[in-house]
């Protein structure tokens, strides 16, 4: 059998010029990094303002186990079935982390006949979009701790310094540390953090910026530190947002690639889900919805946190509605989420899989809120059984979602042509897209609300930090109060606990900081341990990641 890498390598790509050409994109509209990946220029955006968009199908998946769901890999395998069909389609995904790819994943660009190419770039440093946002980040935090070595004019309290430096690692630690050590002329010494760059509001800001004029005034907007009377500090009032734009300037294009079977896909921006948005840019997204009938993007993690806050973050900021929703599952993850040891999930188990199901129903019950049509997309394993299947086929009938077998790891497009026709049949039904909370909803109440209904939480209960963060922001401006909030919380389970699996009850959800990200739009909600600087297992997938003499990496998958 062959590995991911293998059947990438074994792949005959098209120049990306003549994947341009089949979207209409022009020689003088397409900026080349290479010959098979590009960028997009502004002027085809503008180019393509009046046409028509397609229809929106958001990917998103149960609560991620180590057992594998597959989102990505389906998100590419329906974009490929779409043309199986006969159907104009693209995919829009977000760019990978370094963090993940050297630490637990070993890449993410999908999987199997079902991948993004060239995978060895998009893995590793693509076109740069990463390395630029972590420079105009550390840039601000630069120009931040020069303000106050060179006299401080605004009187920033170094002891409320909310902007923090990134880099694009998982890096344990660099969670906290002092700078400005040495002499006089080395900085004002104070403590720091480091989280990692897709947590940056910069990330966040690139992918909801609408222009650079719209990203340039979002990061003047980042709410950076306080002053020692307590007055906020913010990006442009130590100037860096111009110089920041300058640096995003080009990592604000989206980039052209091609699937396994050619088709064309964007990829672009890469928040997390746990910790961030997680959801490639509004521009990317956009850009698919004018260049085919059926624009195919995939929300982080399980849909309790990635379809949540692209619904009620992205969609609410773009002004976009999703056509359907697609929920992977499998039923290896259920069978985990039923008490089974990743060891023994190649063994037929219609107990331990009835017993974690209720994993499904809560999401297609959490994704019917919305008003979106719901199809579940069983992303088969070979060791699945047919009873296995059935049983989840019932479940889908039961919590009236449509459903069917996927099998576009194996076999590509051809393996999702039975999900690419319920899509489309779906795509046609009414739908009633509504946000889960209005704007003008308190803080608390958002948060509580999202905690109710979505993760199943009997309460809130927020530490005092967390009522002080809320009580500040909003006397820094009663504005910021209308911000959708965006919840950082584990990607294991429904609750801020990742032991607990299944559909807990009976919890209460954690909330010990509140912080607004003013650039971005959004309050930040932290719960539980979560972490914005993750660290890297015992044994991370760096171990296993060469190069040969020739140039020819191994060890992605």
């Amino acid at each position: 059998m062959l590995t991911d890498i293998e059947i990438a390598r074994n792949t005959k790509m098209k120049p990306i010029s003549e994947i341009a050409s089949t979207l209409g994109v022009t020689d003088e509209e397409l900026i080349p990094y290479g010959r098979y990946k590009a960028k997009i220029d502004d002027g085809f955006e503008k180019r393509m303002a009046d046409k028509p968009d397609g229809k929106l199908i958001l990917v998103t998946a149960i609560n991620p186990t180590p057992a594998g769901e597959g989102k990505t890999t389906t998100t590419i395998g329906l974009g490929q079935a779409m043309a199986k069909i006969g159907k104009s389609a693209i995919i829009a995904l977000r760019e990978p982390s370094l963090g993940p790819v050297f630490g637990v994943k070993g890449g993410a660009a999908g999987g199997g006949y079902s991948q993004v190419l060239p995978m060895e770039d998009i893995n590793l440093h693509f076109t740069g979009d990463f390395h630029a946002i972590t420079s105009a980040n550390n840039l601000l935090s630069a120009m931040i701790d020069n303000h106050i070595q060179q006299g401080n004019v605004l009187g920033i309290d170094q002891r409320r310094i909310l902007f923090q430096r990134v880099l694009d690692m998982n890096d344990r630690a660099l969670r906290n540390v002092i700078i400005g050590l040495g002499a006089k002329a080395d900085g004002v010494p104070r403590q720091d953090k480091f989280s990692i760059t897709v947590a940056s509001e910069v990330m966040a800001i690139l992918c909801l910026a609408s222009s650079i004029k719209d990203l340039k005034e979002r990061l003047g907007n980042i709410l950076v530190a306080y002053t020692y009377s307590g007055e906020p500090v913010y990006a442009k009032d130590v100037g860096a947002h111009g110089a920041m734009a300058a640096l995003l300037k080009d990592a604000l294009k989206p980039n052209l690639v091609q699937t396994t079977e050619n088709t064309p896909a964007i990829i672009h921006g890469g928040p997390f889900a746990n910790i961030a948005h997680g959801c490639n840019s509004v521009r990317a997204t956009k850009l698919a919805l004018k260049l085919a009938d059926y624009a195919i993007t995939e929300a982080g993690f399980g849909a309790d946190l990635g379809a949540e806050k692209f619904l009620d973050i992205k969609c609410r900021a773009a002004g976009l509605a999703p056509s359907c929703v697609v929920l992977v599952a499998t039923v290896r993850a259920l069978k985990y989420n039923g008490g089974v040891a990743k060891a023994d999930l190649k063994e037929e188990n219609l107990e331990a899989l009835a017993k974690g199901a209720c994993n499904l129903e809560a999401h297609i019950d959490n994704l019917a809120k919305f008003g979106i049509p719901v199809v579940v997309a069983i992303n088969r394993f070979a060791t699945d059984t047919s009873r296995e299947l059935e049983f989840i086929e019932q479940i889908c009938r039961e919590r009236g979602a449509s459903f069917a077998l996927s099998e576009v790891f194996a076999n590509g497009g051809d393996g999702g042509v039975e999900l690419a026709n319920e899509v489309v049949k779906a795509c046609e039904k009414p739908s009633s897209f509504k946000y889960l909370y209005p704007d003008e909803m308190s803080i608390k109440e958002k948060i509580e609300t999202v905690a109710r209904e979505i993760y199943g939480a009997d309460s809130v209960k927020f530490d005092d930090k967390a009522l002080k963060n809320i009580d500040s922001i909003m006397k820094v401006n009663p504005e910021f109060g209308k911000f959708p909030i965006c919840v950082a919380k584990t990607q294991y389970s429904l609750s801020d606990n990742p032991k607990l699996l299944g559909r807990p009850t009976g919890f209460d959800l954690t909330v010990r900081e509140v912080k607004v990200s003013a650039g971005a739009g959004f309050i930040v909600v932290l719960t539980g341990e979560i972490m914005t600087m993750p660290g890297l297992p015992k044994e991370p997938a760096a171990l296993k990641i060469d190069v040969d003499e020739n140039g020819n990496i191994t060890g992605l998958f």
